[in-house]
């Protein structure tokens, strides 16, 4: 009696124990019968930017405007074929000038103001320094000697011109003018010879405009032919572009430099003045120049250059801005173009010089693409 009514009570209990753990436990499908939650997890992208298995690049709205992702549609332009060659800024030699030293002394100041610095303006004509000439013991002691004899000379031929004066109506008129002319002599061989012993050089600008070098330091001993200061206009600017490879020179139209880095690049224009019928170390110098406000002051002289010399023949692609390009992780150069609202894929590409700013995409871009033109560089560091 009691063990049967035990025993409903057990089996209850183990039924309840099983349910439990059944519902715990999850429920397998039938074969062909998945509902591919698994597979929607692994394909679905979310709200993070994200490389796709296909090299393509998840990236959400916000997050494009967060990088600052921009992006154009490119069109097929025809434009100036376009070389590279290294150059460096030189002196425009029609309104630049160099201040050299003549003879051999020590410097001192024009004036109370001192010595200019190097970025001063100044005036055509304007004395900068004076150069002390610098003699030896000897040879000061025998210019002091030849002046004091010169004068004793000078006091002799005065009072001789005198005495023939007060006898002229004695004295020969060639006389006269022979001992006058002695005298004029001997004042100029003082004089020279004063002025070697205590004058100095005067050190002036042989053009105005802005001092791009000063070399000069109150104290200073110099040597003939020195090169004490440096004198450019600051409105004309030249290059001289060398080209290794021969080059059509009646076909060069103009040229551009690169001015400014990073965000705030800008090219600017170069006019084609000639080339030297004559190599220099196995190469042709080019030169281009510029005049406007200010051209010579953003690119000083020396700075070596990329000048992107343009030709008068033509050549078709599509311009891009050189921020576009990138590199993928096999080295190769890529732009990224916009597929889909959300979707970025690289694809590789084919691109000569334009302008320094700009390059001519030949190859792997269709017109009528979106292109990212900003952003570029931190869309492939995506993975």
């Amino acid at each position: 009696m009691n063990h049967s009514s035990k025993r409903p009570c057990v089996t209850a209990a183990l039924l309840t124990a099983i349910l439990c753990a059944g519902f715990a436990l999850p429920l397998a499908a039938h074969e062909g019968h998945e509902h591919g939650d698994e597979k929607k997890i692994q394909s679905a992208p979310g709200n993070a930017p994200q490389r796709l298995p296909d090299g393509a690049v998840f990236l959400p709205k916000s997050a494009q405007r967060g990088m600052g992702v921009l992006t154009v549609r490119v069109a097929e332009e025809s434009l100036p074929r376009t070389f590279e060659l290294p150059g460096r800024v030189i002196m425009d030699p029609h309104v630049g000038g160099r201040v050299q030293a003549m003879i051999p002394g020590r410097i001192e100041a024009a004036g109370a103001h001192g010595l200019p610095a190097a970025g001063s303006k100044v005036k055509k004509g304007e004395v900068l320094a004076w150069v002390v000439p610098a003699s030896g013991a000897i040879e000061r002691s025998n210019q002091s000697a030849l002046l004091a004899e010169l004068k004793a000379s000078l006091g002799l031929a005065e009072r001789r011109v005198a005495r023939l004066k007060e006898l002229a109506d004695t004295v020969p008129r060639k006389d006269i003018d022979a001992a006058e002319s002695e005298l004029a002599s001997l004042k100029g061989r003082i004089a020279a010879v004063g002025g070697g012993l205590s004058g100095r050089e005067a050190l002036i600008a042989p053009v105005g405009g802005v001092l791009a070098a000063s070399n000069a330091v109150v104290g200073q001993v110099v040597e003939p032919k020195e090169l004490i200061f440096e004198v450019i206009d600051p409105d004309s600017l030249h290059i001289e572009a060398t080209a290794f490879d021969p080059l059509p020179l009646d076909q060069v139209a103009a040229a551009t430099v690169t001015v400014g880095d990073g965000g705030r690049q800008r090219a600017v224009e170069l006019n084609f003045v000639g080339a030297p019928r004559r190599l220099r170390e196995q190469a042709l110098p080019l030169i281009f120049e510029n005049h406007a406000a200010g051209a010579a002051l953003s690119l000083p002289l020396g700075l070596p250059v990329k000048v992107l010399v343009k030709l008068k023949s033509t050549v078709s692609g599509l311009p891009l801005p050189a921020s576009a390009l990138a590199r993928n992780t096999a080295n190769q150069v890529v732009v990224w173009v916009k597929t889909a609202p959300e979707r970025f894929e690289a694809r590789p590409i084919r691109s000569e010089p334009l302008d320094g700013v700009r390059v001519l995409v030949t190859g792997g871009l269709k017109a009528g693409e979106r292109v990212v033109v900003q952003g570029a560089s931190l869309i492939a560091q995506i993975r």
